[in-house]
C-alpha cells in the first residue's frame, strides 16, 4: 500500500520555482520522485505550482513575485491551518518550512517530520528547537547539525536532482559560472577576484533580494565593470542547463556555514566540476580531486582553476552525481524516514534526553 504523504512547502516561490529558489526546488524534486515511486502525495504550496502530486493551493501565487503580499508569515499561518484541516487524510506530514510549523505540529495527531533547510547558528533558532525537541528532524548535511548537536535528529538526507533534468556536456567552453544569490555571505567580491586573477571569464546568474541591494550597489556593482565579468541576473531551468553545462567549472567561494549547496550538484549533473570554499557542508558534497576542488584561500582557488581543472573527469563528475545525488536516492531515503517515524521506530535515548534537560538548566 502506498503511503499517504503530505508535503508542506514554503510559499515564497512556486514549486518548482520559476527562477531562483532552493527549498521549493528540492520540494518539487522530492514530490515528483515520490509520485514516481507510487506514493500518494499531496503538496501544500502556492497556487502557481506545477506538480503531479495532489496540489492544495494555499495562496494564488508565490509570495516573492506577488507585490500585493504584505505579511508572508500570516500566509504561512494559513498554510499550517490548511494542513491541519486535512491531517487525518495522511499517514505522515513532512514540513519544509523550518520552525514555522512546530507549534501547529503539537496540535496534530498525525506523525510529523521536519526538514531544516537553512543555517542554524542563530541563538533564537537554537532555543526554538530546544523547546520543540519532541519532533524528529532531518538535516541536509551533517555540518548543518553542529550548532544544535542535541536536537532531535533522525538522519541526514542529502538533496537530490532528477537524473534527466540537466544534460551532460563533455566539451565545455572557457568560462566559470556562479549560480545563486547576491549576498555578503556568498562572497561575490571573492568570486570576481578569483576569476580576474585566473584570467578566466565569469558568468554570474544570481538574484538580488531587497535586503542585499545595498551590498550589491556598493560592493558588487563596481566590480562588474570588466570585460571578463558578465552579470545575467536570475535564470530559469532551461537557461541554467546550458549555463552550467558549458562552464569549465562552477565557482562557489561562499564564506558561511553552507547547509548544502544545491547549485553544486546541479553542476555535477552536467559533468561540470566545482571549486568551492571549505565551509559548512562543502566537504560532504564535493569529493576533492574527483568532482572538483575545495579551497581555503582565494589564491588556492586560482591555482586549481589555472593548473588542475583538466585533471577532473567530467564523466566522473556525472557518475558520482548519479551515485550520490539523484532525486530517486533522496526519495528512497525519505520513505525510509517516514516509515521509521510512522512505526515509532525512532526515539531519543535516555542519555540524550538527560543531556538536553541539563543543557536547558
Amino acid at each position: 500500500m502506498p503511503l499517504r504523504i503530505a508535503i508542506i512547502s514554503p510559499l515564497y516561490e512556486s514549486v518548482p520555482p520559476k527562477l531562483y529558489g532552493g527549498t521549493e526546488r528540492v520540494v518539487s524534486y522530492l514530490s515528483e520522485a515520490l509520485v514516481d515511486a507510487g506514493q500518494d502525495v499531496t503538496l501544500f504550496a502556492s497556487g502557481d505550482s506545477k506538480t503531479r502530486a495532489n496540489l492544495v493551493p494555499v495562496t494564488v501565487k508565490s509570495l516573492r513575485l506577488d507585490p500585493e503580499c504584505k505579511d508572508p508569515i500570516a500566509c504561512h499561518f494559513k498554510l499550517m491551518e490548511e494542513v491541519l484541516r486535512h491531517e487525518r487524510e495522511f499517514d505522515i506530514i513532512h514540513s519544509n518550512v523550518d520552525y514555522l510549523s512546530l507549534a501547529f505540529a503539537r496540535r496534530a495527531r498525525t506523525p510529523f517530520i521536519t526538514t531544516l533547510h537553512g543555517r542554524l547558528d542563530i541563538p533564537e533558532v537554537i532555543s526554538i528547537f530546544q523547546e520543540y525537541n519532541d519532533f524528529p528532524l532531518i538535516s541536509i548535511s551533517d555540518a548543518q547539525r553542529k550548532p544544535m548537536p542535541l536536537a532531535n535528529w533522525l538522519k541526514t538526507i542529502y538533496h537530490g536532482v532528477p537524473i534527466g533534468l540537466y544534460s551532460f556536456n563533455n566539451e565545455p567552453e572557457e568560462y566559470l559560472v556562479f549560480v545563486g544569490r547576491i549576498s555578503p555571505e556568498k562572497k561575490i567580491e571573492s568570486l570576481i577576484r578569483i576569476a580576474l586573477k585566473a584570467q578566466v571569464p565569469l558568468k554570474i546568474a544570481a538574484k538580488v533580494d531587497k535586503v542585499d541591494l545595498e551590498y550589491y550597489e556598493t560592493v558588487v556593482r563596481p566590480l562588474l565593470d570588466n570585460s571578463l565579468i558578465e552579470f545575467l541576473g536570475e535564470v530559469n531551468d532551461r537557461d541554467k542547463n546550458g549555463l552550467l553545462g558549458n562552464a569549465m567549472a562552477c565557482l562557489h567561494p561562499a564564506d558561511w556555514p553552507e547547509p548544502f549547496g544545491l547549485a553544486l550538484i546541479e553542476a555535477m549533473c552536467c559533468g561540470t566540476p566545482v571549486v568551492a570554499r571549505r565551509r559548512g557542508s562543502i566537504p560532504e558534497v564535493v569529493d576533492h580531486g574527483v568532482t572538483g576542488f575545495i579551497f581555503d584561500k582565494d589564491e588556492e582557488a586560482v591555482l586549481y582553476i589555472k593548473n588542475q581543472l583538466p585533471s577532473i573527469s567530467r564523466a566522473g563528475c556525472r557518475r558520482r552525481f548519479e551515485e550520490r545525488f539523484s532525486s530517486r536516492r533522496m526519495s528512497a531515503d525519505y520513505l525510509a524516514a517516514y516509515k521509521a517515524v510512522i512505526a515509532g521506530g525512532y526515539s531519543k535515548g535516555e542519555a540524550q534526553k538527560d543531556a538536553i534537560k541539563s543543557a536547558r538548566g
